[in-house]
């Protein structure tokens, strides 16, 4: 089975969240470092299995437990965004964890814009370094992140770091 064309999912529950165990996460990215993890690039995606009392209309991304465990993820693995499955959506989904504001059932999941910048930025920080270390070229892939959250970061900005 090749790396390139497979998509690996996480499977999480109400134990492994409600206990902050990143064991099912650290078993694969591990696996995965191992292994080359260029060869991975956005196939990482997360199947999470939470169980809401009943007629509870909350969604993943408004539960505390659930955002505080991928909070501890990203302090794990701050350059997970390399492994997410963007077009899945799991670059945006750790984005809400970290940046969401408020819940509207008008409006829906409200972010705190100077939140999203210094959550943006700060990953454009850290995935710089990190995929120079890994010797992965990095512009494109910087710029394609910012511009998933809707920001234009021009070339001469990647110069100064």
């Amino acid at each position: 089975m090749a790396a390139e064309s497979m998509t690996i999912a996480i499977a999480l529950n109400n134990d492994f969240i409600n206990n902050l165990d990143l064991s099912p996460a650290s078993t694969v990215i591990e696996k995965l470092l191992q292994d080359g993890v260029v060869s991975y690039e956005q196939q990482l995606r997360f199947d999470i299995n939470y169980n809401l009392e009943p007629g509870d209309p909350r969604e993943l991304s408004e539960i505390p437990e659930v955002r505080l465990w991928f909070v501890r993820l990203d302090a794990k693995y701050p350059w997970l965004p390399f492994l997410l499955d963007w077009k899945a959506g799991e670059f945006c989904s750790l984005c809400r964890h970290a940046c969401t504001t408020q819940f509207s059932s008008q409006e829906g999941i409200q972010y705190n814009p100077e939140a999203l910048e210094i959550f943006l930025m700060h990953k454009i920080f850290i995935l710089g370094d990190w995929l120079k270390q890994q010797d992965i070229p990095s512009l494109s892939r910087l710029k394609s992140m910012a511009q998933m959250l809707g920001y234009e970061l021009d070339d001469a900005f990647f110069g100064i770091f």
